[in-house]
Parts: C-alpha cells; sequence; structure tokens
C-alpha cells in the first residue's frame, strides 16, 4: 500500500528536514510568531540575523508592546514591507493588554490579531502548540499546485480555495508541528521557484505535475500588467555632518520610517520654500524603486546649508541626524541609497 502523503513528507523530514533554525530552539509561539512574520516575502537567510537582533532586544511580547516604535522600525530596516512590523508592533500591545502577555491559543483569538491571515496563524499554533491546522503560503501551495496540477494563479479565489482543501486534507492529526514545517522545507529546498529537484523530493511518483512534465507550469503565473510609474524628489538637507529627515505618517507607504523632504515642486522653488538658508544644491543620481503596484522614480538633491542660525524644524516629526552614526530609527531602502550617496560624495 502506498504511503499518504503526509507519511511521505514527514519520512523525509526526520531525514533531512531544518531543524536547527534559531526560532525552532527554544520553541515558543512569540519566536515562532516572528519568524514567520519576517518570512513572509523573505528568504531564510535573509532572516536569520534580523531574527536574532530582534530576540535579543525584545526576548518577550512585553518587552516588544513596550518599546517605542522606532526601535521596532529600526530593527527591521532592510526588510522591507514595514506594515509586518507595525503590524507586530501593535499586536504586541493587544497581547500584553488584552491576554497579559500570554500568546492566545485558540486559532480565533490569533487571526484576531493585526497582520495574522489563515495561514500564519495555523503556522504558530501547529508548530508552538501542536495543535491541528493547515498552512498554505507561497512554499506549500508550490507544493501542492504542482503535485494536484492546479491550474490558474493561486491569487484567483477559486484557485486559492481548491489548494486550502488539498492542505486541510493532507494535514495529519499527529506530528503537526513537524508536518508544518516540512511543507515549509519542501517548497524552499526541493521544489523550488525554479529548476525544481524532482529526483530528491518524496512525492515525486504522485506527482502530475512531474509526470506530465508541467513543472514549470505550476503554479500558474499572475496575469501581468503594465505597473505605473511615479515620480518624487527627496531633498537631503545637510549641515555640519548632519542630515535632516523627518517621519512619515504611521500609515501608509513607508508608514513611521524616517525619510528625506519629498516635495513635487522644482528643486529651486522647493528650495525657496524651505524655512532656512541654503547656500547651494547638487543633484545625486536618481533612480528606480519599485513596488508590488508601482515603480516610484526618484530624484534625490543634496541641500548644503552653511550657517547654523535659522536650522528650526518642526520637532513633532523632524530630526537631524548624523550621517557617519547609526541612525537608530526605520528607514526605507531609498533613504539607505541616498545616505550612501552622500558619504561617497562628501
Amino acid at each position: 500500500m502506498t504511503k499518504p502523503f503526509s507519511r511521505l513528507v514527514l519520512d523525509w523530514f526526520d531525514k533531512h528536514g531544518r531543524k536547527t533554525l534559531p526560532w525552532q530552539q527554544d520553541i515558543s509561539a512569540y519566536r515562532v510568531w516572528v519568524s514567520e512574520i519576517m518570512l513572509q516575502q523573505t528568504q531564510v537567510t535573509t532572516v536569520i540575523p534580523y531574527f536574532e537582533r530582534f530576540m535579543a532586544r525584545f526576548p518577550t511580547v512585553v518587552d516588544l508592546a513596550d518599546a517605542p516604535q522606532d526601535d521596532v522600525l529600526h530593527l527591521w530596516t532592510g526588510l522591507g514591507y514595514y506594515a509586518r512590523a507595525r503590524n507586530l508592533h501593535k499586536a504586541a500591545q493587544q497581547i500584553a493588554s488584552e491576554y497579559g502577555g500570554e500568546f492566545p491559543q485558540t486559532f480565533e483569538e490569533v487571526m484576531a490579531l493585526p497582520g495574522i491571515g489563515r495561514s500564519t496563524a495555523g503556522a504558530i499554533l501547529s508548530i508552538a502548540c501542536g495543535q491541528n491546522h493547515p498552512i498554505l503560503d507561497g512554499n506549500v501551495k508550490r507544493v501542492l499546485a504542482r503535485y494536484y496540477a492546479v491550474e490558474g494563479w493561486p491569487g484567483q479565489k477559486a484557485v486559492e480555495n481548491q489548494l486550502w482543501e488539498y492542505a486541510t486534507a493532507n494535514t495529519p492529526n499527529e506530528r503537526c508541528n513537524h508536518y508544518t514545517q516540512v511543507m515549509m522545507d519542501l517548497g524552499a529546498m526541493v521544489c523550488t521557484r525554479s529548476k525544481p529537484r524532482c529526483d530528491e523530493c518524496p512525492l515525486q511518483s504522485g506527482c502530475l505535475a512531474y509526470a506530465q512534465g508541467r513543472q514549470a507550469e505550476f503554479p500558474g503565473k499572475k496575469p501581468k500588467k503594465t505597473l505605473p510609474v511615479r515620480t518624487t524628489t527627496m531633498l537631503a538637507v545637510f549641515y555640519n555632518g548632519t542630515v535632516l529627515m523627518e517621519q512619515r505618517p504611521p500609515t501608509g507607504l513607508w508608514g513611521g520610517l524616517f525619510g528625506f523632504l519629498e516635495t513635487e515642486l522644482p528643486v529651486d522653488d522647493a528650495i525657496k520654500a524651505l524655512p532656512f538658508e541654503i547656500s547651494g544644491h547638487k543633484a545625486l543620481e536618481g533612480f528606480r524603486h519599485t513596488f508590488s503596484h508601482f515603480h516610484l522614480d526618484i530624484q534625490p538633491y543634496l541641500l548644503f546649508v552653511d550657517a547654523p542660525g535659522g536650522l528650526q524644524v518642526n520637532e513633532s516629526n523632524q530630526r537631524w541626524f548624523n550621517i557617519d552614526e547609526s541612525l537608530g530609527v526605520g528607514t526605507a531602502a531609498p533613504t539607505q541609497k541616498i545616505i550612501s550617496q552622500i558619504k561617497q560624495i562628501l
């Protein structure tokens, strides 16, 4: 009798699965939760150092809840998708206030936390608490879409629902924690997007995509569309080794992060509108930053201030930062890129 799906992958896990990742040590719902959020859209090798720094600074949910948002975003700088960090912080505060700092244990309670969806909630509770819940992250979608030759893009609701049915049907009653981990491992290590290692896959004999030689066709691709292009001008005001930055609104693009002043005005008009005297300015190299739904073409300028007088700023959201020191706040990739340009020419 052929072994069932779950038995095949659990046997593979026992021999080849990842068991030494940082969040697999001293397992707790908090540690698994932080790792799952960091791993969204981000590879394991990238996440590991961020996770370790995050845990050193915020070893408990309460430590995270009590921290200023700037500290949280600073430790997240470079990981991208900053809404994840804001939601993580908000959820930690909710856990501290509503659950006494103890991570909730029911699926409904976990799902109700900001930034946690069905798959993430299932992963946390299965890995940390041994509960029986299916997951369906990007890796698992790929494994199941190929194994069952599920046509269509998983972003379509009907396709996603079909994949959830397969995910639920295959989730075993026992060793659900290991099963959750191995399904993510298979997608990341064997059933990869390109050049899948089918000869190493425990599911090869039953995989329809493999049998049909159509691995590259699953999962179905997202329909292509032309991304719109937006433009912005960023002004890096420089005085005596420091640059002026302002904190963005708490929600929206780069919410809560610090960045350079932005304007839609021509640079000369924007300079005239500033509340202090600019002695000169220099155009830096423009570049494009791409989001999931649009391209942003950025033209940065370095603005020089010679005299210390009149450098009053809006203290509620603007600060001067020494570019040779750790900023200590969250910044987006374009901000870091502009700082690097400034350092190269000064």
